[in-house]
């Protein structure tokens, strides 16, 4: 088949999301299909180019940063990307559009690919469903883009949802809407379990709902003598720096780390525990590339986290239902692993066992082949 892929964000700009984008479509073309990407434009990074032979065409829209995406800069690619995509429709016969993220490409895909006919799905990642981000931007926001997002939703063959729990909410915010359970994916070759450290690592955004203050205050004052590194940058970072501080330095931060850097991969592959105690999340890649690495998992229950890590992991409880017992809960059960590294060893095996049966890319790109199959116009 020849596939559309629109998404806002591709490597190198984006989180988990835009790995998720990369690694699904080179996995269709060593599958014998061919790919083209249209994604928003960085500085320093060609506006054409073939990436693990995926033609992409990125769109300037000004963005300043590679990990955070404006909603002015968010509105500009959808103006700038809807001619691009015309004219590849107008130039190309593809057989299928694959959508990622409902906000913004969705309305791209509703304005320029729909009125054609051609067939697409889009694959929800999180903050584009109302419900998921508890921010007070999205808050505010989705209700009002509740109208147009339900036409969006409506005007695709089918939506795809990472998790259990994000479908949930895509049901909840669009009744009828036909939605499809496949998890993201990895290659379960990039990161390999190596020689376990006495280190505990924590790489995300630094956002309050990633739960990173837990973690500190779960540290401080611990009988925990493992180094700490936590790996991210984002809005809540300047918080997190002062409340490290003021706690007597209990992690070492970071900063921002490309997650295809050497520097990442060593300190992924040798930490023996990863941390990531979010208080809600829909599948985070995260997860996967620790699971990869073979580290020993704490992380939190009842949402998409679980659904990842399964029995593989030890769970405690959301700071966002009971702060100070996921606290107390953190650190008890850090001190536990960090005092019986058998059991962290075993925890970390399970883990790795687990991606090998369900997340390996080749699976997972082959239930959306199938999914792609279902609709006449293929």
């Amino acid at each position: 088949m020849h596939i559309l892929t629109l998404s806002y964000e591709f490597p190198p700009i984006g989180g988990g999301g835009a790995g998720v984008v990369r690694g699904l479509a080179a996995e269709l073309v060593k599958q014998g299909h061919s790919v083209d990407v249209v994604t928003m434009g960085f500085r320093g990074v060609p506006a054409e180019e073939t990436v693990d032979g995926i033609r992409v065409r990125r769109v300037d829209c000004g963005r300043k940063l590679e990990s955070k995406c404006t909603a002015r800069e968010a509105l500009r690619y959808v103006v700038r990307a809807r001619p691009v995509v015309r004219a590849m429709l107008r130039e190309n016969s593809y057989d299928f559009v694959h959508v990622h993220f409902i906000f913004p490409d969705g309305l791209v895909a509703r304005a320029e690919v729909a009125p054609r006919g051609i067939p697409f799905i889009i694959t929800a990642h999180g903050s584009d469903v109302p419900g998921y981000n508890p921010k007070l931007f999205f808050r505010l926001v989705h209700p009002f883009l509740t109208p147009s997002w339900r036409r969006v939703t409506r005007s695709a063959a089918a939506i795809v949802s990472p998790s259990r729990t994000l479908a949930a909410l895509i049901e909840k915010a669009g009744p009828g809407v036909p939605v499809h359970v496949i998890p993201n994916g990895i290659d379960e070759n990039r990161f390999r379990p190596a020689a376990k450290r006495d280190e505990i690592l924590i790489a995300t955004r630094l956002v309050e709902r990633k739960g990173v203050q837990y973690l500190l205050h779960a540290l401080a004052g611990s009988r925990i003598t493992w180094p700490v590194t936590v790996i991210g940058s984002g809005e809540y970072q300047a918080e997190l720096v002062a409340l490290n501080e003021s706690l007597g330095r209990p992690a070492r931060m970071a900063g921002w780390l490309s997650n295809g850097s050497p520097e990442f991969k060593a300190l992924l592959e040798r930490a023996a525990i990863y941390v990531l105690p979010s208080d809600f999340e829909n599948f985070p890649v995260s997860l996967l590339e620790a699971m990869s690495a073979g580290c020993a998992i704490v992380t939190t229950s009842g949402h998409g986290c679980e659904e990842v890590v399964g029995d593989a992991a030890a769970l405690v409880i959301p700071g966002s239902t009971d702060r100070e017992r996921c606290i107390r809960e953190l650190r008890e059960t850090l001190e536990a692993l960090t005092t019986d590294r058998d059991r962290a060893t075993a925890l970390g095996a399970r883990a790795r066992r687990r991606l090998d049966d369900n997340f390996a890319w080749k699976a997972v790109a082959g239930r959306y082949v199938e999914l792609y199959l279902r609709h006449p116009n293929v």
